[in-house]
């Protein structure tokens, strides 16, 4: 049953793939925006996952963050998320992000339950 105050975790490391300059969000060899972002959303999804019915699965359906420290190749960072408010299907999370000299980067999620099958064929019925 989902709770408030749900905790999650997601961590990596600061590598080449995961670089503003290799995701095209910028130029410099440090962690990238979406990567953040992404591992914010990691966080939120797998700590709830465990709470849903079987077939049910979670999807990000909004983001406000802000990415305020610059973090180096080679350095571990991670993000927690909480969640903090449950309005029926729609699920909202205080996320932050880390490296290992601190805050990089905090703001709130949101998610949606859904039903994975549903949801996958509504997103099939796009194909013409």
């Amino acid at each position: 049953m989902l709770e408030l105050n749900i905790q999650g975790r997601a961590e990596s490391t600061v590598n080449e793939q995961n670089t503003a300059a290799h995701m095209g969000s910028g130029d410099l060899p440090v962690f990238a925006t979406p990567c953040m972002i992404a591992l914010m959303e990691e966080a939120s999804q797998s700590s709830v996952a465990p709470y849903l019915e079987e077939g049910q699965g979670t999807v990000g359906t909004r983001l406000s963050v802000s990415h305020d420290a610059a973090t180096p190749l080679g350095m571990k960072v991670w993000a927690e998320s909480c969640l903090t408010e449950i309005d029926g299907r729609r699920l909202v999370f205080e996320v932050r992000a880390f490296d290992e000299c601190g805050l990089i980067g905090q703001g709130t999620h949101e998610r949606f339950i859904i039903k994975k099958q549903r949801f996958l064929e509504k997103a099939e019925a796009k194909k013409p």
